[in-house]
């Protein structure tokens, strides 16, 4: 993989901006203009529009600026897709915890896209620069992913308090918070005094989480690509998508038995192959054969041995 790459046209980038800030607005404006609880059949259609939609790019990008780069999109897409449902079991504890109605968790996932993507697109550039500066941060990102890998599949992940997050807890001493949710507001005033309410620590909490993926993501589509168009695109597609998945599989995903090793598979796979990228490089084509082997495999036998309904 090179190390140095051609600086995407800043017209594209305007491009891919256009397309990104059109779908927000689709989506709040047309789909969720009014706060509801969203059934099944809905998120499903929006799953379906969100993948649509990346798949498009995906073939723009393919006839843009080739094959390797569409089947990196591709990759990277799966990738981080494939380590944000784990985050969906995050953004669980989060609502369970603050206790937060249904109606209203769309709304926070939303704004918390905003925040991701500003996170992202830091991230990734800082990532690019580090390795074409200081070719041996390639390893430290490998072990950065090798022990999240590994931490993924000891159960005291289970006992992840996301409300005790150092940002959230400093966000509550500074900021008085109202008991009540307020409906869909972030803040509230009371007694002529300014209060934040329940919605708003659970926006900051889920911008914390996003601040620790991101230390797991970043790393991972950067051992896919160094082109930092396709690995933000990429990311910026999965994350679009998170909020209709969320609401499609919230409820089954604690019965996916084997899911959690199956994504600490792909991360340990990741790591392993940016150790290796020096000596024994491994194809784009042969990492997305790998990555989706793994999926499907978790899948069946999660559906062979699935995890009894927890009481």
């Amino acid at each position: 993989m090179p190390a140095c790459m051609v600086p995407t046209p800043t017209h594209i980038w305007a491009i891919f901006a256009v397309v990104i800030v059109a779908a927000l607005l689709i989506d709040l404006l047309l789909f969720h203009r009014k706060p509801h609880q969203i059934p099944l059949r809905e998120a499903l259609v929006e799953i379906a529009a969100w993948i649509g939609l990346a798949l498009a790019f995906n073939v723009w990008i393919f006839f843009l600026s080739g094959k390797e780069a569409a089947l990196q999109f591709f990759t990277g897409y799966v990738v981080e897709q494939s380590m944000s449902i784990d985050n969906i079991f995050i953004f669980i504890l989060i609502f369970k915890a603050l206790d937060i109605p249904s109606r209203s968790q769309h709304k926070v996932l939303y704004y918390g896209v905003v925040g991701a993507f500003l996170l992202r697109i830091a991230f990734i550039f800082a990532g690019v620069a580090l390795l074409e500066k200081f070719h041996a941060i390639l390893y430290l990102f490998g072990a950065i992913l090798l022990v999240s890998g590994i931490r993924m599949l000891l159960p005291s992940r289970k006992d992840i308090r996301p409300e005790r997050n150092w940002l959230v807890r400093f966000t509550r001493l500074i900021f008085p918070v109202s008991a009540d949710p307020a409906g869909e507001s972030f803040w509230v005033q009371q007694s002529g005094k300014a209060f934040a309410t329940p919605l708003f620590v659970a926006l900051i909490a889920v911008e914390a989480m996003d601040i620790i993926f991101a230390f797991d993501s970043v790393p991972a589509v950067l051992a896919i690509t160094r082109d930092p168009f396709i690995a933000f695109s990429s990311n910026a597609f999965a994350v679009l998508g998170l909020r209709a998945l969320y609401f499609a599989i919230a409820g089954i995903l604690p019965r996916l038995r084997y899911l959690h090793q199956g994504l600490a598979t792909i991360v340990i796979f990741v790591a392993g192959k940016m150790f290796a990228s020096d000596h024994l490089p491994i194809s784009t084509f042969a990492s997305l054969a790998v990555i989706g082997t793994i999926i499907s495999i978790t899948v069946i036998a999660s559906m062979i041995r699935p995890q009894a309904p927890q009481k």
